[in-house]
């Protein structure tokens, strides 16, 4: 695995300005998150760091590279079109930064979150939402609440997510659901 500043410097050369800056931002929000969750931290800041690297691919070159690399896209990932960058990030991760499995999943799962999410996994589907760029209406409570509990935390990201997708009509992941519903039937009095 390469160093972190090589990370960086790749990002530069393929995201946006702003993409970058963001990338940035989860990364340091995973740092924080990972201290906090006792989770390995210079992981969770590479993870975080590279998790959009595949954002700003088009749509043509997402399904050239999934034919080029055997990756099967599936009907939801089509329908539901802005996780088709996390599925595609996930293979470049491992196959450019030798990326483990925990750590993939972390890069495929930070858009939809699933049942079953490592605290990795965790780390970064917050993080992504929550990074100090972002500036959405309840973003600071969602920090506090990360800091607390991070699946209570994600039970109102997706909470948002499923309210904001249903007022502009659009598809809800099925990982999303079944994420939330586990995390409600182990937590009940979230």
């Amino acid at each position: 695995m390469q160093n972190i500043v090589e990370m960086m410097e790749y990002l530069k050369e393929v995201l946006s300005e702003k993409r970058y800056k963001h990338s940035v931002g989860v990364m340091k929000k995973a740092g924080e998150l990972a201290k906090i969750y006792n989770v390995d931290i210079e992981k969770a800041k590479i993870v975080g760091l590279l998790h959009d690297m595949a954002k700003e691919m088009s749509f043509d070159e997402y399904k050239e590279y999934a034919s080029n690399n055997h990756i099967e896209l599936e009907e939801d990932d089509i329908k539901v079109i802005a996780v088709l960058h996390a599925k595609i990030g996930a293979h470049m991760c491992k196959e450019k930064f030798n990326f483990t499995e925990d750590m993939q999943n972390a890069v495929h799962y930070h858009t939809t979150g699933r049942a079953g999410m490592s605290m990795l996994e965790k780390i970064i589907y917050v993080a992504d939402k929550i990074e100090d760029g972002r500036t959405y209406k309840g973003v600071e409570k969602l920090r506090e609440l990360a800091s607390e509990d991070l699946d209570k935390a994600i039970i109102q990201i997706v909470n948002f997510n499923i309210i904001k997708s249903i007022k502009q009509g659009k598809a809800i992941h099925p990982l999303s659901i079944d994420m939330r519903n586990e995390i409600i039937y182990k937590k009940v009095n979230i």
